[in-house]
C-alpha cells in the first residue's frame, strides 16, 4: 500500500444551528498534530487531511463531537460518514494482516504430495523378490 493511499483528505459537514461553527472547529482541529485544517464557510465545512496511521476520521469527529460541536444529520451525511469509518477502519484492519495468498504455489503441492509418501529405505517389493536371480 502506498503513502499516497493513506494520504485521507475528507469533509466534516456542520449542522446550521448553532451558526459560526466552522471557524471555531477548525482552530481546535489545528491543534491537532498531522492534521491539516481548511475551513470552507460556504459549505459549513472544514476540510480535513491526514495520514491514516495517525488519524481516522472517526477520531477527528469524536473530538469535535466531545468539544460541543453539530455535525450535519442528514441522511446523506450519516451515510457518507458510516461508508468511510467502514473504508478506514478496514484498510487499519488490512495493513496489519499478513498478506494471505489466493492460491498456493507449484511448490507447495509437490511438498503435500511428498508428505503423503513414505520416505527412507521403504521398498514395496516382498523380500523374496528382491532376492529372486
Amino acid at each position: 500500500m502506498s503513502s499516497t493511499d493513506l494520504r485521507k483528505k475528507r469533509e466534516i459537514l456542520f449542522a446550521k444551528f448553532p451558526p459560526g461553527q466552522v471557524p471555531e472547529a477548525a482552530d481546535d482541529l489545528k491543534k491537532v498534530e498531522e492534521v491539516d485544517v481548511e475551513p470552507r464557510y460556504e459549505k459549513r465545512a472544514l476540510g480535513v487531511a491526514y495520514d491514516l496511521q495517525q488519524h481516522t476520521l472517526a477520531e477527528l469527529e469524536d473530538r469535535l463531537v466531545d468539544h460541543g460541536y453539530h455535525l450535519d444529520s442528514t441522511l446523506m451525511s450519516k451515510l457518507t460518514r458510516a461508508l468511510i469509518h467502514y473504508v478506514e477502519e478496514t484498510q487499519l484492519h488490512n495493513m496489519a494482516s499478513p498478506e494471505k495468498r489466493l492460491k498456493p504455489s507449484p511448490e507447495e503441492a509437490y511438498v503435500k504430495a511428498w508428505e503423503h509418501r513414505p520416505h527412507g529405505d521403504h521398498d514395496d517389493t516382498p523380500p523374496e523378490w528382491r532376492e529372486y536371480k
